[in-house]
């Protein structure tokens, strides 16, 4: 009888840890020539001032080709202050 509630308690926690987001952080970068092999998937952020105020430029790491991954670049919103 003494499982039960420890059990319970381990349900519980299991649940709540699934039912918190996880929080992802994407890379900020100062020079494009800094940023190691992109995955597929991932966002890379590039704060080398050649987008508009107000943007960043972002680096996608798109498709798998034989010679490795596209990287599609674009300028998005910036999100947040200026981190130094």
């Amino acid at each position: 009888m003494a499982t039960r509630p420890a059990l319970f308690l381990f349900a519980s926690v299991a649940a709540l840890a699934m039912a918190v987001p996880a929080v992802a952080q994407i890379a900020i970068f100062p020079r494009e020539q800094d940023i190691p092999d992109v995955r597929l998937g991932q966002r890379v952020q590039v704060d080398d001032g050649s987008c508009p105020a107000g943007q960043i430029k972002e680096v996608v790491g798109t498709t798998l080709t034989t010679t490795g991954v596209t990287r599609v670049k674009k300028c998005v919103p910036r999100l947040g202050t200026k981190k130094r």
